[in-house]
């Protein structure tokens, strides 16, 4: 895992001393993502600039530095990620005549280009991975993105300009024009995180999962997709798996198993993040089938923060045998990372499960360079509490006369969410917030299906309200992709896993110099999920029905029955006490949202929570972090 950053500038043609000064500065932005070296690469003539820096994972010698140049000379790459299968890529007929300097993934991945073609390579390549490979004798630049959208790839341009890097950061040193694109914003007021391919710069876009964007000599760009989720899914759809509960559970176990495997090769120390819920779980419990010596666990735990999963964490490990290595945590050292998340965060982020990560990723770099995580599991195997509501109580409430639904909500709506709180807080067994919980029912009664799914996924429901800009909709599914369930599965897996939580991982782990690799997304683990008829993803009101029943084979049932649990923090609690000052100081500030965002709401909401009569915590974490990422980056 490293960070990659560049830029190709006609108008430095021939100047070779600027660009590399340029390249340098570019790595240094980036060089948490990889303290074990740098390197850049000029090409005079043609105004380009390749810089890396390197975690070392595979081939930890000289020959597995880059930028590298193929044996032929013709293609340089820079490249963040890991290709799993390299080695078999190695045997492929076509290398047999390569003279080998390493035994690194990214000399796989370079002389394959030179021999077979960036098309063929990326077809076999299972991996995660984000590059730029540049063709001299084409005088063309390929920038790629690999097929989940796990590793992150911006890039600005402006005229014939561009310029690309792993973090935003990378390219101000190159001169990024900073001019907030309003879209973004509302975009971001609405989800919590910017989506792609917006950049929350006017000039700044990102690669999508699955995409090459190649800049041709005359400055312009061509987009192509080489994989998407919409051809799996209408594959899949098209070629259901027809097998019984035993055939379909011993399926899904050997393709992890594979997945798994595959991902357990490093040249460092390596272990795994567990939480002691499913998919974790499931993660390490094929590392611990699969690998002789003892796997190593990392979870963290917050017992004055009104959640803690550790003690599961911890028993599952027990079972399986691990090497478990636990960090409990105070609300202190949480909090004092709250100021300084736009530093890591340099796009506005607003998931606040980004401090707990930050938090396991530092424990966990104390002793390895990788650990794999269970990323992924609830997108592809509907693991979310929307899906279980969507299959469980929407068809009944679709029957009802929407206007009466509306009412009804409005009703409900009205019920202060501290009363709420304080009523069925009291009660055995009751949720955590039951307070938002209901006024998040209540909005939604009134929509329709999509309506439905845009309201859970929002933030802030209506960002019009802050700001004179409309977001734009998330693109459609397939029309292959029947059913809500189905179709709320498609939009989490295109924009929320990739734009939120991959990107809050990448950015929280490679903060500390950390590699997270996550099994389930191995391409084919995704494919064979949208092959599965909605049989095996919910029965009997249980979530994850298969991936369940492959755990099952590994872990006792017992260790894991329990409600879902969120990876967040008492946002509600910590904004009306500890946070409270530094939320004023941003929300009450003269030079509140730039311009850009109305004061008035902000205010408002600010009150009400304050006061006690709503939580608006997440409407309010949200403006606060756009609020604080603006401070620190305009």
């Amino acid at each position: 895992m490293c960070g990659v950053a560049g830029l190709l500038d006609l108008a430095l043609a021939g100047d070779g001393d600027r660009l590399d000064a340029l390249g340098r500065d570019m790595a240094a932005g980036i060089a948490h993502r990889g303290p074990d070296g740098e390197g850049v690469w000029v090409d005079a003539p043609a105004g380009l600039a390749l810089a890396h820096r390197r975690l070392a994972i595979l081939d930890l010698s000289e020959a597995g530095r880059q930028p590298m140049i193929s044996t032929d000379g013709r293609f340089i790459i820079v490249y963040n990620g890991e290709i799993y299968n390299f080695k078999e890529m190695s045997r492929h007929p076509a290398l047999s005549g390569v003279a080998w300097r390493g035994h690194s993934d990214t000399e796989v991945i370079l002389e394959s280009v030179a021999r077979r073609g960036l098309d063929e390579t990326l077809r076999d390549m299972n991996g995660m991975f984000a590059l730029a490979l540049w063709d001299k004798r084409e005088r063309t630049l390929h920038l790629v993105r690999d097929r989940m959208g796990i590793k992150p790839l911006f890039f600005a341009r402006n005229g014939s300009r561009i310029l690309f890097g792993s973090e935003i950061k990378a390219l101000h040193p190159a001169g990024l024009v900073r001019e907030i694109d309003p879209s973004a914003v509302a975009a971001f007021l609405r989800f919590g995180y910017v989506p792609a391919p917006l950049g929350i710069y006017r000039d700044l876009e990102k690669v999508m999962p699955g995409e090459v964007v190649t800049v041709v000599p005359d400055g312009s760009l061509v987009r192509r997709t080489y994989w998407s989720l919409s051809g799996a899914a209408e594959r899949g759809r098209a070629d259901p798996l027809d097998v019984g509960d035993d055939e379909a559970t011993d399926a899904l176990d050997a393709l992890l198993r594979d997945a798994v495997s595959r991902q357990m090769i490093a040249d460092v120390p390596l272990g795994a993040f567990l939480s002691g819920g499913v998919d974790s779980s499931a993660i390490v419990a094929l590392m611990a089938a699969t690998r002789s010596e003892d796997v190593r666990t990392f979870s963290i735990g917050f017992p004055d923060l009104g959640f803690d999963e550790s003690t599961y964490a911890a028993a599952v490990a027990r079972h399986l045998n691990t090497r478990h290595t636990e960090l409990v945590c105070t609300a202190d050292e949480a909090l004092a990372l709250v100021p300084g998340m736009p530093e890591i965060y340099d796009e506005p982020f607003a998931d606040s499960s980004q401090i707990p990560t930050y938090l396991v990723s530092a424990l966990t770099r104390r002793a390895v360079t990788v650990a794999l995580s269970g990323d992924g599991g609830d997108e592809l195997f509907a693991g979310y509490n929307r899906y279980l509501m969507a299959g469980k109580s929407w068809p009944h409430i679709e029957r009802v006369p929407r206007p009466i639904r509306a009412a009804v909500g409005a009703l409900l709506g009205a019920i202060p969410s501290g009363l709420t709180d304080t009523l069925v807080g009291r009660l055995p067994g009751a949720p955590p917030q039951p307070g938002l919980k209901l006024s998040k029912a209540a909005s939604v009664l009134g929509l329709d299906a999509e309506g439905l799914y845009r309201r859970l996924v929002s933030q802030i429901p209506d960002p019009s309200l802050h700001i004179a800009a409309d977001d734009p909709l998330p693109p459609a599914a397939p029309s292959t992709v029947l059913g809500l369930i189905d179709r709320m599965r498609f939009n989490d897996t295109t924009s929320y896993l990739p734009d939120d939580i991959l990107q809050k991982v990448d950015r929280a782990s490679m903060a500390v110099a950390l590699e997270i690799r996550p099994p389930f997304l191995d391409h084919r683990v995704v494919e064979f999920a949208w092959r599965l008829p909605g049989r095996f993803l919910i029965r009997e009101g249980r979530s994850k029905w298969l991936l369940r029943n492959v755990l099952d084979r590994y872990v006792p049932p017992a260790l894991l029955e329990r409600p879902k649990m969120g990876f967040g923090i008492p946002l509600a609690q910590w904004l009306r006490g500890p946070l409270r000052e530094w939320a004023g100081d941003l929300i009450e500030a003269s030079n509140y949202g730039g311009g850009l965002l109305s004061p008035a709401p902000a205010r408002r909401l600010w009150a009400e929570h304050v006061g006690g009569s709503r939580d608006h915590a997440y409407q309010l974490w949200t403006l606060l972090m756009f609020e604080a990422w603006r401070r620190k980056w305009t």
